[in-house]
Parts: C-alpha cells; sequence; structure tokens
C-alpha cells in the first residue's frame, strides 16, 4: 500500500466568510479541492488519500449542511488521525455585519434556511467548539482576494517568490498580440536581423542572431533593466492575488528580436527562483 505523506486542510466556518474564495486560492496553490463534500464521505474518500499518490495535497470545502454536522464532522476528523494523515482545520470567520452584508449583496439563502440574522447567530453557537479546536482562524471582514490568499499562502508555509507560474511568449505583431497577455513589450526598437542575408533564415534561438542583437548598443542595459522591472512587479501581482502571468514579447514578425529576447528574459526570470515556461508563437511562420 502506497503511503500520502502530503497535506489534508479542512475548509469550514461561518456561512458568507468565503470558503469558497478560500477553496479557489488552494487550487491556484496546486491543491486538489472539493467544495461540499458530505461529512459521511469524509473517512472513505481518507482511505483514497491514504493509497493515491494523485490526492498528494488536498482542500475539502466543509459547511453546515446537516443537523448533526458537529458531532460527525469530529468524527471524521478523528478517522484521519487514526489513518496517520497530516490534517488542519482552517475556519473561516467574519464579523454579523460583513456576513449580513454578502448576503443582502448576493441574495443567496442561509444554509439553515431562517431568517438571516436569526441564522447566523444560531451558526455561531453550533460552530463555537469547531472554531475552537481550528488550527487556523481567518477573519475575512476586511480581507482583499489577494490578502487572503498571502494568508493562507503563510498557513502552507509557501515560499512566494517561486509560487507564480510564469510565461514568456515571443510573437510578431503583423500576427496580433496574444489575447492571454499581461504585459506587453514592443522589442522593434533593435535592429533587425531579417534584413541581414545570413541572418535572415535563421531565428531568435540560433547563436548569430542572438550574438548580432546582444551586441547592439544599449541592448544589455535594456535587459537588465527590463528584468529587474519584472523582478519587482512580481510581488506586488502575488500580493494581489494573480497566480499567473504572461509576458508578451513583440517584433515585427516574430521570428528574431523577440524570440531572443523572450529567451533571455526566461532565462533571467529562472535563476531568480520563479517557475517560468517559455513560448515562441510565429518562430516557424
Amino acid at each position: 500500500m502506497r503511503s500520502n505523506k502530503g497535506k489534508i486542510f479542512i475548509i469550514t466556518g461561518m456561512s458568507g466568510a468565503g470558503k469558497s474564495q478560500a477553496l479557489k486560492c488552494f487550487e491556484d496553490l496546486g491543491f486538489y479541492c472539493i467544495d461540499n463534500l458530505p461529512v459521511a464521505l469524509i473517512p472513505a474518500f481518507s482511505e483514497l488519500v491514504k493509497t493515491n499518490r494523485h490526492f498528494k495535497n488536498v482542500a475539502l470545502g466543509i459547511d453546515i449542511r446537516e443537523g448533526r454536522f458537529f458531532k460527525g464532522f469530529v468524527k471524521s476528523l478523528d478517522t484521519l488521525g487514526r489513518l496517520g494523515l497530516d490534517y488542519k482545520v482552517i475556519f473561516m470567520d467574519a464579523s454579523d455585519p460583513a456576513i449580513l452584508q454578502r448576503f443582502s449583496e448576493t441574495r443567496h439563502r442561509h444554509p439553515l434556511g431562517k431568517n438571516i440574522s436569526q441564522a447566523v447567530r444560531e451558526e455561531r453557537k453550533i460552530l463555537f467548539e469547531l472554531k475552537e479546536r481550528a488550527n487556523k482562524v481567518i477573519d475575512t471582514s476586511n480581507l482583499t482576494l489577494g490578502e487572503l490568499k498571502e494568508i493562507l499562502a503563510g498557513a502552507l508555509e509557501l515560499k512566494r517568490s517561486t509560487e507564480m507560474k510564469l510565461t514568456v511568449i515571443s510573437f510578431g505583431y503583423k500576427y496580433g498580440i496574444p489575447l492571454d497577455a499581461d504585459l506587453v513589450m514592443d522589442v522593434r526598437f533593435l535592429p533587425n536581423p531579417n534584413y541581414i542575408p545570413r541572418l535572415k533564415h535563421r531565428t531568435g534561438l540560433d547563436k548569430p542572431v542572438g550574438f548580432y542583437i546582444s551586441s547592439r548598443p544599449g541592448f544589455k542595459r535594456f535587459i537588465a533593466d527590463y528584468t529587474g522591472q519584472i523582478k519587482h512587479l512580481l510581488p506586488l501581482y502575488i500580493k494581489e492575488g494573480k497566480s499567473y502571468l504572461t509576458i508578451a514579447i513583440g517584433c515585427t514578425g516574430g521570428k528574431h528580436r523577440s524570440v531572443f529576447i523572450a529567451s533571455q528574459l526566461a532565462q533571467n526570470l529562472s535563476r531568480f527562483g520563479f517557475s517560468v515556461s517559455e513560448y515562441h508563437r510565429d518562430i516557424r511562420k
């Protein structure tokens, strides 16, 4: 039997306190997420987690949907412990005014099916002991999604600098700007190797083209400054909750200058510890 040494996070708490948003954050962080898993199914799912390597890191969204919620929940947690699984309970909370406002804005029905104010008071009583047992309580009353993700990443003990997934793509303006681009850099200010006969049919991945571009005046300053600018911006994007960033580098045809610059930028960012993928959209056109 294969043993799973991953982590299980149980996301629970007050209705309207942000459990769904928390699960989305865990999904962005690479966790296998299940929302509204019935408490009665936790033991069976725990056995699956124990033996299946594909469930190394799991986040389960559990809320108050059944009458014996707490009693059944505690028994399920005991099952996780007996199986030797590493689990933590994160309790999502918010002030009563914040929860009431959220229900008012979304017009969702409270799971307890009563007057919202009355339902919130009753839910607090039911979940009081569970909140006391939680490994971490997060008050989302005044949190942005980015701030929530920052707190969850801290709970996961993740290094924020390596969390974001970067894609550096080269393209040709004559074929259009990539629709998924977050940042776009136009490198048509660099001399075009296309007008050099010996380089015309080569690409930016070939050494002669790279040497030609990198030897132009101002190149080294440009690539250093642009890399530094991206490095400075990434923590700010991460703080706002962004997990993926696409940086597009464009020249006229997408074959020479943009390809070389994109490759150089991807290499530089990789050296800083970021997860970077490189793609040259128009290199063969």
